[in-house]
């Protein structure tokens, strides 16, 4: 059988890894994925965000080839399959690992590395790197939840490849193996690779992910990076018995003031320090100052919110 076409794996890490364009699959009529355009950088975690149904894991099956749509997805400027040794430029994790229930993790391993052309001693050191060294000679079916998605990275590591898949990899999770995830992504994100990391759970990617890409309803809704969702508009809850005094000089710094009941207001576009600096230098006594920037779960819920209301 001929070799596939193209290099083995990419030489350099580029700053875009991948890039989907015009991504769209439809099923018995209905667009599941309608016109997705996502890029994927290296050397950071791209959260990918939506509703059970969103269409997130259809689209990385349409990114990998899984399943034949339209549109295009290019790693490092070549489709997938230009290059040689696919497993050496993308890793996936689709639901933990999967393989012959009665195989051992070292056993199914050392095939998968044989299957793509991966030297046999890099078994071992994926196995010690994921924390499964105790666990190396254990049967597929005997690992737990938690083992069985550390062995799913594990497989997706053996090829060293420069982009990571992930799709909804913290479900059913306890807390030891959350932390441990988080801790694993981000250290291949900062080795340079490009991470993408499906999940519906908006606590936890808000902690893991440098930048996120919102998917509602089959399309892409909107994209930003965690630390400017931080400066989206911080809201400042004030209370003071003379609490309407503060509306004009928050005005004046172009914050917005909106009173509220028991003394309180609520202001937009002014931090808590400045609105203590105003407070002191016109002798009003501060009762309340309290700062809350947006969270992942605000800004989800207030692009998808359509979506959000119809599920």
């Amino acid at each position: 059988m001929p070799d596939r076409p193209g290099p083995a794996a990419p030489d350099t890490v580029r700053p875009d890894a991948v890039r989907a364009e015009g991504l769209t699959w439809r099923h018995r009529g209905k667009r599941i994925v309608d016109d997705v355009h996502l890029n994927v950088p290296a050397g950071v975690v791209t959260g990918f965000l939506g509703a059970n149904g969103a269409g997130k894991t259809t689209t990385l099956r349409l990114m990998l080839g899984l399943i034949a749509g339209q549109g295009s997805t290019t790693y490092f400027g070549r489709p997938l399959a230009q290059w040689r040794d696919p497993a050496k430029v993308v890793g996936v994790v689709m639901g933990g690992v999967a393989g012959h229930p009665r195989h051992t993790l070292t056993a199914h391993l050392r095939m998968v590395a044989a299957g793509a052309g991966v030297p046999d001693s890099r078994v071992r050191e994926v196995i010690e790197r994921v924390g499964l060294t105790a666990t190396a000679d254990k049967r597929l079916e005997a690992l737990s939840l938690g083992m069985a998605q550390r062995a799913g990275i594990a497989q997706a590591l053996l090829g060293d490849p420069a982009v990571f898949f992930l799709d909804e990899p913290a479900n059913g999770l306890d807390p030891h193996s959350i932390r441990w995830l988080r801790d694993t992504l981000r250290q291949l994100a900062d080795e340079g690779k490009a991470v993408l990391v499906s999940s519906h759970l908006l606590a936890e990617m808000q902690q893991l992910a440098d930048r996120v890409v919102v998917l509602a309803r089959g399309r892409v809704v909107a994209e930003t990076s965690i630390d400017d969702l931080a400066r989206l508009g911080a809201e400042v809850t004030v209370q003071s018995p003379r609490v309407d005094e503060l509306a004009e000089p928050v005005e004046h710094l172009g914050g917005t003031f909106q009173l509220l009941d028991q003394g309180r207001a609520k202001v937009r576009g002014v931090s808590r320090f400045q609105i203590g600096d105003l407070a002191a230098d016109r002798g009003i006594p501060v009762h309340w100052l309290d700062e809350r920037a947006p969270s992942l779960e605000d800004y989800y819920l207030s692009v998808a919110e359509e979506e959000f209301r119809i599920s």
